[in-house]
């Protein structure tokens, strides 16, 4: 029972995170790169944890953090 809930976590987790990952953006984009003005002096570059790009970056470390976390106790129960 625990481990199929285990396996459904980690299906919905690889899945939600291969779409954050994927809608991010690379670090070379963004508008401060158009205009020749480097990342540190961006508005963008300042406000980095309250934009969307931050928040993705947040959830993405959290749910790397869950999904090797779910691995681990799969990997263990399997012993």
């Amino acid at each position: 029972m625990v481990k199929t809930i285990l396996m459904i976590a980690l299906i919905i987790i690889s899945v939600v995170l291969t779409i954050i990952i994927l809608s991010q953006e690379g670090k070379s984009a963004g508008l401060g790169s158009l205009s020749g003005q480097s990342l540190s002096e961006s508005y963008w570059s300042k406000n980095k944890g309250r934009s969307r790009e931050g928040m993705l970056v947040k959830a993405t470390t959290v749910l790397v953090v869950l999904f090797f976390i779910v691995s681990a106790l799969l990997n263990v129960g399997s012993l």
